[in-house]
C-alpha cells in the first residue's frame, strides 16, 4: 500500500508544488507502480523561438517523478535527475508517465516518459530519489 489512500489525497498534497500547479500541471492517476500527470499547453509556456520551453517539459516530468517517488516512500527528494529532449512538442497538451525501475532501501530509480497529444515521444527523464527518514520534510531549515 502506497503513501496516499486516494488520488484526491495525493492531488491535495501536490498542490503544494506551486510552480507546477500555477503552470496548469495536474496529477491524473497514481498507483503503487505508476503516476500520470498532464497539462494543456498555452502561450505562457513558449520560449523566445515560439516552441515550448524546456523547463515546462522538465517540470511536468519532475511532478510525475515526485508523485510516484513519494507514493513509494514519503518523504523522498530528488538526488540526481537527467532529461533527454527527443522532439519538440506538437498538439495541445503533454503527459508524463512515471514508472519505477528500482525500489531500494534508501533510494528509488524512476523513469518518466513525456508525450504530446499526438502521441509523440517528447522526452525521457530518469531520476534517483533519496528516501528521507519519516517525519523529515526535506528542508534544510
Amino acid at each position: 500500500m502506497g503513501t496516499f489512500k486516494s488520488i484526491e489525497e495525493a492531488s491535495e498534497y501536490f498542490k503544494g508544488d506551486r510552480f507546477a500547479t500555477l503552470n496548469g500541471m495536474e496529477l491524473i492517476s497514481l498507483t503503487d507502480e505508476m503516476s500520470l500527470c498532464s497539462m494543456t499547453l498555452g502561450e505562457g509556456h513558449k520560449n523566445a523561438n515560439g516552441g515550448i520551453m524546456g523547463g515546462v517539459i522538465f517540470t511536468l516530468a519532475d511532478l510525475a517523478f515526485a508523485a510516484l517517488a513519494n507514493q513509494i516512500h514519503l518523504p523522498t527528494v530528488a538526488q540526481q535527475v537527467n532529461i533527454n529532449y527527443l522532439n519538440a512538442p506538437k498538439g495541445e497538451s503533454l503527459s508524463a508517465k512515471a514508472t519505477c525501475l528500482k525500489n531500494g532501501r534508501t533510494t528509488s530509480v524512476l523513469t518518466v516518459d513525456v508525450t504530446d497529444s499526438l502521441d509523440r515521444h517528447i522526452a525521457r527523464f530518469t531520476g534517483t530519489g533519496f528516501k528521507l527518514p519519516q517525519g523529515n520534510n526535506g528542508s534544510n531549515n
